[in-house]
């Protein structure tokens, strides 16, 4: 019961807890890890990787197939692919990160104050949350987009709305299963506040949780930029995003079936290795899932 009335002793164990996290990931997640990693610095350097400007016009080089000039080849108005590719990372992954931690932010919120209060507000606000995830996620972030216009932020909102339900249920899970604990119970016989015993106690017991749904989720949020674009519904042209090349290269897939495959397969390595780190922090929180299955 020592540890229990000791918040200094409730913190070290989270910090252990997160370094044990750490030690047990596999080389798969690292893998994962790697190329998030990888494709995140060519981003940020994309000014510096690319060969060409990515908005640059060069009719002569239409169409032109990967060669030492253009080493993934040009689209249909001479562009660069490869360059276009580093700068369309810019816009994925801003997109799928900020949708991500403002859907985190907004559903842990609504999810923690639902379990911790229960009673009426617990059911008034997870029916709000089912109503909102009865909607398919592509087909809910389709309707905000038209109806407020596509633009970075209005793309972020959507998206991010559309995974507000998620997050709120899985905070809600993990604190109704941490509220009666000995140490919930032994803040409260000290006086602290529910906002402190929420926010500072129960919180970093919740967290790896809602990092594992952070990291499969942007995954989702990825494909649904892509998706979104992909209909017309992305940044507006000549914004290079990759759902939007994707959608290009379809005008021209029997001539020259590269304008579509370099996005696709761009597309393809960040949707899997956030779905590779996203398993992985899962097996690593609770070993018993990996066992299990």
């Amino acid at each position: 019961m020592t540890d229990a009335l000791s918040p200094t002793a409730e913190r070290a164990a989270s910090s252990k807890s997160a370094w044990a996290v750490l030690h047990r990931l596999n080389m798969t997640t690292w893998f994962g890890v790697a190329i998030v990693a990888a494709l995140i610095l060519a981003a940020i350097l994309a000014p510096l990787l690319a060969t060409h400007d990515p908005d640059a016009q060069n009719i002569i080089m239409y169409l032109s197939p990967p060669g030492p000039d253009n080493i993934l080849g040009t689209d249909q108005f001479g562009r660069d692919i490869f360059s276009r590719l580093l700068f369309g990372a810019r816009y994925s992954l801003t997109i799928g990160f900020l949708a991500i931690v403002v859907a985190l932010i907004i559903g842990s919120l609504i999810g923690m104050v639902a379990g911790y209060a229960g009673g009426r507000t617990d059911i008034i606000l997870m029916q709000i949350m089912d109503v909102v995830l009865a909607f398919p996620s592509l087909i809910l972030g389709l309707a905000l987009v038209a109806l407020m216009g596509a633009t970075l932020t209005n793309i972020v909102i959507a998206i991010a709305f559309t995974a507000i339900p998620a997050f709120a249920r899985i905070a809600r899970a993990g604190v109704m299963t941490q509220r009666d604990r000995e140490y919930v119970q032994a803040c409260h016989a000290m006086g602290f506040s529910n906002p402190r015993i929420l926010f500072r106690h129960i919180l970093p017991s919740i967290l790896p949780e809602i990092m594992v749904m952070a990291s499969l989720w942007m995954a989702t949020a990825v494909r649904t930029e892509a998706s979104l674009a992909f209909i017309g519904l992305g940044l507006a042209p000549p914004t290079p995003t990759w759902g939007g090349m994707v959608r290009e290269g379809f005008d021209n897939i029997l001539s020259s079936f590269h304008l579509a495959l370099f996005p696709s397969l761009a597309i393809l390595l960040l949707v899997l290795a956030l779905n590779l780190i996203g398993d992985g922090l899962r097996d690593a929180i609770d070993p018993r899932l990996k066992d299990a299955s």
